[in-house]
């Protein structure tokens, strides 16, 4: 790419967020097929429509199995998977624990603890039957509730870049309300992501991350969260206690290849912490983290994929 190369923009709601296309090319159509296909993954994955998938296993629950269509089942089959791994503060079973604090969607109270002992006892992973023959879901308890949140934005990330490389498409950029997956380079010779700076005005940035052809997913405790009696309960939630995770981080962004790969890898180190987290990501040499602490310190597993600029010392243009 050129430095002069000229960046069409397209956006729109879905998912409850604001999505952003970048091209290079004024393309309307090409954008109006995206955000059509982005729809379609959304209606497939929700929780929120009536005759979708993922509602149809949480109505059957403790009652019976229910066929779902290869997408479905091939992302409850990768979600359980990582619920399963030892330490995991991924489940995704997580969805009585989510609809009961509301975090995001209204909710202002801290639910009562007898209430929360309960549903975790319709939060675990195993309790999840499934099978590839008959491509079914299972949900052992009456009351469990499958919630994709955590690793369907990603998904659908990878979804949108597949189909843009299928339409010959090199260089663009697709940001799912945070979920950031690139193309090729940007006009710089990179693409330069902003790292938000944590309870902060919506722009303010900690610095700049630039990357080709890579996956940058964020996830924070100031992204949806509620304030009680001086004390400030977040939604990333520990399926362990039912309370929200409480450690020193601020946030935790992972680049990756993958879209879904940064879902699932916020997920899992933020419920590590930092420590923990650089040792665990010695063994995955593709997937690197950036942690924002409490303390505002910024820490690197590495920057083998990415380059990381202050603010003050970037003159560059964030998308």
């Amino acid at each position: 790419m050129t430095p002069d190369a000229r960046v069409y923009a397209y956006s729109a709601v879905l998912m409850g967020s604001p999505i952003l296309l970048k091209l290079f090319e004024h393309n309307e159509s090409l954008a109006s097929r995206v955000f059509r296909l982005i729809k379609q993954q959304e209606n497939i994955f929700t929780v929120n429509r009536h005759d979708s998938d993922v509602m149809a296993i949480n109505h059957a629950a403790g009652s019976h199995a229910v066929a779902v269509s290869q997408p479905v089942f091939d992302l409850i089959q990768r979600a359980k998977a990582v619920s399963l791994l030892p330490g995991s503060c991924f489940n995704v079973t997580i969805g009585p624990l989510v609809k009961r604090w509301k975090i995001g969607f209204s909710g202002n109270s801290v639910p009562d603890a007898g209430d929360l002992r309960a549903l975790i006892a319709l939060t675990d992973p195993n309790d999840v039957i499934l099978d590839e023959t008959t491509r079914s879901v299972f949900l052992q308890k009456a009351g469990m509730e499958i919630d994709l949140g955590a690793i369907a934005k990603g998904y659908i990330a990878d979804v949108v870049r597949d189909f843009l490389h299928r339409e010959k498409v090199e260089h663009a950029l697709i940001n799912l309300g945070g979920n950031v997956q690139t193309l090729g380079a940007g006009g710089d010779g990179d693409w330069a992501i902003g790292l938000k700076k944590p309870f902060s005005a919506p722009d303010s940035l900690m610095g700049v991350i630039n990357v080709t052809g890579k996956s940058v997913v964020t996830s924070g405790i100031y992204e949806r969260y509620f304030e009680h009696h001086g004390r400030r309960y977040h939604h990333i939630l520990d399926p362990k206690t039912g309370y929200p995770l409480d450690n020193e981080l601020l946030s935790v962004t992972v680049i990756s290849d993958d879209s879904i790969d940064g879902d699932i890898y916020t997920t899992l180190l933020y419920g590590m912490g930092v420590e923990k987290s650089l040792v665990y990501l010695q063994q995955f040499p593709n997937i690197e983290a950036i942690f924002v602490t409490k303390d505002h310190q910024v820490i690197f597993s590495s920057q083998r994929q990415f380059t990381f600029v202050p603010l003050e010392n970037s003159d560059r243009t964030v998308y």
